[in-house]
């Protein structure tokens, strides 16, 4: 077995290896990234867009200085209009006044660095199609969940979840839209916004920087490969182990079989001569005598006239056993040897017929010899019979 165990654990940690550099690589693809800032780094094309409130009679305004590297722009909020705003939106489409939705499906971060002065409180908005309410006739009937960051003059990151944004109100009332329904996709996405919120300085002149805009997510695909990968790539290592582990433990099996009968000689001790009178009368006595359950050292010694301390003497000296361990050495051999040529075995009748009482005490010893309990030992020794009947002559 020091070569089966010697293999499985090459085998081991060959596959480990292995699916370290599986998961490796499903992690690394899991991670999705993408950026929207500088422009030229981009991985979709979009255009710079500024809304104002001038459509509902305000006169709030937005100024910009820099849309490629970062976005550099200007609030001025008016009190002219009922809902004051201004802002600055990245609007995905090559071309001005062209609008191509993007799928951010794989993507529940935005990641960037800003700076405002003076302090302020900013909208981000997104603008994304819904299956059930937005009209291409009608712009404003895609959904536009949002949320509100802070900043200063002080440059600082911010991290906002795309994947619990806040619907407006006014949207669920203009669309009779339940308020329950707070749901909704990022695999249509129109635009990005960065503008005022209610608690922005009003008739001043605010800048806002922003700069590395950047996406992060997850691509559950290579997550669920991963699983249903380590999963297989462990189920055929733990199939492939099984079959494996049977065909050594009977190669052991049988071996150990083959080294036991030449050393033990069952029955045929009993007429081999001996030189020595006393070594003839012991393993005559054990060869005959072993099935006998009320067998003891000292009802042998009796029996055959040899002291205790000779019969271990000899038995150790000749075959390396104390009477003991020579004793459960013949009664465990004769045990396997019915257990593999009796089909129809009882291992209780058998335990009791090589000279054990105690039917789990015999598997104890059992399994301590072989590895194996005898009803498993028994198993392997029919499908290694059946295998050998199976092969051409």
């Amino acid at each position: 077995m020091q070569s089966f165990y010697k293999k499985i654990l090459i085998s081991f940690l060959c596959l480990l290896a292995v699916s370290g550099l599986f998961s490796y690589f499903c992690t690394q693809h899991s991670q999705v990234t993408a950026r929207l800032l500088p422009a030229s780094k981009s991985d979709w094309g979009w255009h710079s867009e500024l809304n104002n409130d001038a459509p509902q009679g305000g006169l709030s305004t937005v100024t910009v200085a820099d849309d490629r590297f970062s976005l550099n722009f200007t609030l001025n909020l008016s009190h002219q209009a009922r809902y004051p705003y201004a802002a600055m939106s990245l609007a995905f489409g090559k071309k001005p006044g062209v609008l191509e939705p993007i799928d951010l499906a794989h993507f529940d971060k935005i990641v960037f660095d800003v700076k405002c002065a003076p302090a302020n409180v900013l909208n981000f908005s997104i603008v994304t199609f819904d299956e059930r309410v937005s009209d291409a006739g009608d712009f404003l009937s895609n959904r536009s969940p949002a949320t509100f960051f802070s900043c200063n003059d002080t440059w600082a990151p911010v991290e906002l979840d795309l994947t619990h944004l806040e619907t407006p109100q006014w949207w669920y009332d203009m669309y009779k839209v339940e308020l329950s329904r707070k749901d909704y996709q990022l695999n249509k996405v129109f635009k990005m916004s960065f503008g005022s919120s209610f608690q922005s300085p009003f008739n001043l002149d605010s800048n806002v920087q922003i700069s590395e805009i950047r996406l992060s997510g997850r691509n559950w695909f290579y997550t669920y490969l991963q699983i249903a990968g380590l999963l297989l790539i462990w189920s055929i290592y733990g199939v492939w182990l099984f079959r494996q582990h049977t065909r050594a433990l009977t190669q052991d099996l049988k071996e150990k079989l083959q080294r036991d009968r030449p050393l033990l000689a069952y029955q045929q001790l009993s007429v081999e001569p001996h030189r020595d009178k006393d070594k003839s009368a012991i393993l005559h006595f054990m060869a005959t005598q072993y099935a006998n359950s009320e067998l003891t050292l000292d009802a042998m010694a009796a029996a055959i006239g040899v002291s205790r301390t000779k019969i271990n003497d000899i038995l150790k000296a000749e075959l390396g056993f104390t009477f003991t361990g020579y004793l459960n050495k013949l009664r465990l051999t004769e045990a396997a040897r019915l257990l593999a040529e009796t089909e129809d075995a009882n291992i209780a009748e058998i335990a009791y017929s090589v000279g054990y009482k105690n039917v789990s005490y015999f598997n104890k010893l059992f399994k301590e010899e072989y590895n194996c309990t005898p009803k498993t030992f028994k198993n392997l020794s029919a499908q290694t019979a059946a295998s050998e009947r199976q092969k051409p002559d």
